[in-house]
């Protein structure tokens, strides 16, 4: 039986089939991806409909400009995350602006300016912080998908089954020190889902910042 293709080949391979225009390669990057791609529109977005135009959006927007990918720069599985977190956290912003300002026409009726301007920057704030917490919470989701399997079942017994690293030693058939070692690992990838880094693809999805 003939060995699959390691990832970065699939990719270089991937990249080169889309930059000919074949669309059998769109067909099966979308096979391949849309569960990533809609899982993390959707947390970071909580609507369906629009987890689904994002989705949309990213797999026409590597059709589009397939050139804009470079295997060097990281895996493909890491670019379509960036591209969709960038865009659902744009929408999200969008939205979330929408709404504030349509709330905030209707209260200035009957108010001073100043009163709505300090509303305002209240519900400004308070719409970041909504942001922030719907992208942080989408690259956890990543990291926790993204991360080697034996850290991720590791995590999963400890933090989700209540398991103490005693418990998960034994479930897992590794020693202590090694169950210990896979939930700090673990923990620390984690960690980094809070990081904002600077304009550009966040770290954790394997871009530049």
């Amino acid at each position: 039986m003939a060995k699959q293709d390691t990832p970065p080949r699939w990719d270089r391979k991937m990249q080169q089939r889309l930059a000919r225009g074949e669309a059998a390669a769109l067909g099966e990057l979308y096979d391949r991806f849309a569960s990533l791609v809609h899982g993390l529109a959707h947390r970071v977005l909580g609507d369906e409909q629009a987890a689904d135009r994002i989705t949309r959006e990213v797999f026409a927007h590597v059709w589009q400009h397939p050139d804009t990918y470079d295997p060097k720069q990281g895996p493909l599985r890491s670019c379509l995350a960036t591209l969709t977190h960038r865009l659902a956290v744009q929408r999200l912003r969008q939205t979330e602006t929408a709404a504030l300002a349509q709330g905030d026409a209707t209260e200035t009726t009957g108010t001073t300016e100043t009163t709505g301007t300090t509303g305002s920057t209240g519900s400004l704030e308070e719409l970041e912080r909504r942001v922030r917490r719907a992208s942080v919470a989408a690259r956890a989701d990543y990291i926790v998908t993204s991360m080697p399997a034996p850290l991720r079942a590791a995590l999963e017994l400890a933090y989700f089954q209540r398991r103490d690293y005693r418990q998960t030693a034994a479930d897992l058939g590794v020693t202590e020190a090694e169950a210990r070692r896979r939930l700090r690992l673990g923990l620390q990838l984690l960690s980094t889902a809070h990081d904002t880094g600077t304009p550009g693809a966040p770290p954790e999805y394997g871009g530049a910042v």
